[in-house]
């Protein structure tokens, strides 16, 4: 395959580009449903969050949340797009066993959020260096549907009407995307804004974020090809995995003159292959009309400057910040991928940690150390503050590198901040020039040989000095003094 800026599928007839748009269903943060009070906990007893609206009993009418249309106005905002003071909720009407209503209530004509815009990129070591603007065509707001159950019982299926009524945020984006690594990137870009805004968790497995999948291909030039839609893909490796296998099916099909049906499919993760479900719908089959129950939305510019004034830094705004402190493109990026370390860094700088040894410090050894004992960094035994402790010890000659891994391996275990295991340890790092001479000497007498083969031009033994010398103090002796002693000893 080609790069993924060139992505191409060669066939027999030659090369197919793919054409890829997404439509993510992020569940909105709020403690109540879009239309009614009921809770929107994850995990609770079935049919325990189900209010007499969601569960459609005559008489009742919706009540539109106002926290679900401010998350959904933030989320809008942090990616530039156009708010519409105006919008209006319609009726999507179709008949589904866990939609009490017979229909749902979603945005059709008029969205709340128009249109907008999100910057990838697919170099990992400098971001800036291959961006790319992917753009989002809308974010409108609707009632999710219930759950149907057919793991219960070996004859029957049950129905869970708690997810019934919780807000979703559809985020529609224009096919913008042509390869598995720009469906990947945009994915993750939009799940880390939303979680850095707060109006969506992110969380795939628990399916408070999904992505509908829609992929054609055409010969490069052509126009777009029919497009089929795989539903519900809950990760992003997945969404990679359907727009690969989805691309080559396609190729497949149409080069032993099939015909490519517009239909919705689902993605076997266990086979990694996309299979049909049913023809693809359009709008007019869902008879769409206003909903009569619910008046238009309309927004004044104090709820929007709430809005606006809420947004935290963003991920890319804290991303130039790290840079102009002198980190790394790379270890910028790595920072602020994910809210909660971006939060745990900027905890670490105020605590008055430098910038750059901090951040080589928490992309190397504190993230290693969590992957390994398998802990996020919101979970982290060593705070911000202990770390910056840690790091100002070794700034001030208190420590070598090789001592603070071992002051923080204890930090680790037992959660004691890095001064009380420097002095109860006896970790301290020594720059005594004369028991560094001293030891020096020893190891010099005990290695006469290498002496005499360092002396007559095997420089690369410096090394070996250097390293008995810290191995016989413990690690201990200052590094640069030991180096200095043993210019000046080995002549």
């Amino acid at each position: 395959m080609a790069e993924a800026d060139t992505y191409r599928i060669r066939g027999a007839t030659g090369d197919w580009e793919v054409v890829i748009g997404l439509e993510v269903h992020a569940q909105v943060t709020s403690n109540a449903k879009l239309f009614s009070g009921a809770a929107t906990a994850f995990g609770a007893e079935p049919n325990t969050q189900v209010s007499l609206v969601d569960a459609a009993m005559p008489g009742m009418l919706p009540v539109p949340n106002r926290e679900c249309i401010r998350q959904a106005v933030r989320t809008g905002m942090a990616i530039d797009a156009a708010i519409n003071k105006w919008s209006r909720f319609d009726r999507k009407n179709y008949f589904y066993a866990d939609l009490p209503q017979g229909y749902q209530i979603s945005q059709l004509y008029h969205p709340l959020v128009g249109e907008g815009k999100i910057a990838i990129s697919l170099d990992e070591k400098d971001p800036d260096a291959a961006t790319k603007e992917i753009g989002v065509e809308r974010i409108h707001v609707e009632q999710d549907a219930g759950k149907l159950m057919h793991d219960q019982h070996p004859t029957q299926s049950y129905v869970d009407l708690n997810r019934s009524g919780v807000a979703l945020m559809e985020i529609v984006s224009r096919p913008d995307m042509t390869s598995p690594a720009e469906a990947g990137a945009y994915l993750r870009k939009l799940r880390s804004i939303l979680r850095y805004v707060g109006s969506c968790d992110g969380n795939m497995e628990e399916g408070s974020m999904r992505a509908d999948v829609n992929v054609s291909v055409r010969k490069p030039g052509d126009p777009l090809g029919t497009r089929t839609e795989t539903k519900n893909v809950n990760s992003v490796r997945f969404v990679m995995a359907v727009v690969e296998q989805e691309a080559l099916r396609q190729v497949t099909a149409l080069e032993a003159g099939e015909r490519i049906v517009q239909e919705t499919r689902l993605y076997d993760p266990d086979r990694n292959e996309t299979r049909s479900m049913r023809s693809k719908e359009d709008a007019h089959d869902y008879r769409y009309f206003p909903d009569p129950d619910l008046l238009p939305l309309e927004l004044d510019d104090a709820f929007l400057e709430e809005c606006r004034a809420s947004l935290p830094e963003l991920p890319d705004a804290k991303r130039r910040r790290y840079e102009s402190l002198g980190i790394t493109p790379y270890n910028a990026a790595v920072l602020t991928a994910e809210v909660e370390a971006a939060r745990w860094f900027d905890t670490l700088l105020d605590a008055g940690a430098k910038p750059v040894a901090g951040a080589n410090w928490v992309t190397s050894e504190l993230f290693g150390a969590l992957n390994r004992i398998g802990k996020g960094i919101e979970e982290s035994p060593v705070s911000p503050t202990q770390a910056a402790e840690l790091l100002g010890l070794v700034a001030d000659g208190t420590l070598s590198g090789t001592l603070a891994k071992q002051v923080f391996e204890i930090m680790l275990e037992t959660g004691q901040g890095a001064g009380v295991v420097v002095e109860e340890r006896g970790l301290k790092q020594t720059s005594d020039t004369g028991a560094i001479e001293k030891v020096i000497a020893e190891v010099m007498a005990a290695n006469e040989d290498k002496v005499a083969e360092y002396r007559s031009g095997k420089d690369k033994l410096f090394g070996f000095f250097v390293g008995q010398t810290m191995k016989a103090m413990a690690g201990k002796a200052n590094p640069g003094v030991v180096n200095d002693l043993l210019k000046k000893a080995l002549g």
